[in-house]
């Protein structure tokens, strides 16, 4: 059983930056891939950034040189470094964890999603 956590999500004007955490609790694969996933009223849940137990990273292209995702493992914590934030970012941004990877693929391949972080940008 696996529970992840978010949280630093708010209300931030165009241009400006949050830093988004996501806190895993009970895991313990050494082979995983993580990401971060964001859904907006209205639309497509689409993926953000991934990285597996590797470190090696990958982004959306809408969000290449302007998003960083990293991680802690020593803390067991996932992160998303959001900047030059657009109103279009306006989204609910969740964790989630492939206990087998590699990453990639459809959604429906994550085994837990965390329950998410509000962020809204306003012009």
């Amino acid at each position: 059983q696996v529970q992840l956590v978010e949280s630093g999500g708010g209300s931030v004007q165009a241009g400006g930056s949050l830093r988004l955490s996501c806190a895993a609790f009970g895991y313990t694969y050494s082979v995983y891939c993580m990401a971060w996933i964001r859904q907006a009223p209205g639309k497509e849940r689409e993926g953000v950034a991934t990285i597996d137990s590797a470190g090696s990273t990958g982004y959306a292209d809408f969000v290449k040189g302007r998003f960083t995702i990293s991680q802690d493992n020593a803390k067991n914590t996932l992160y998303l470094q959001m900047n030059s934030l657009q109103p279009e970012d306006t989204a609910m941004y969740l964790c989630a964890l492939k206990f087998r990877g590699p990453c990639g693929g459809p959604f429906w391949q994550y085994n837990y999603w965390g329950q998410g972080t509000q962020v809204t940008v306003s012009s």
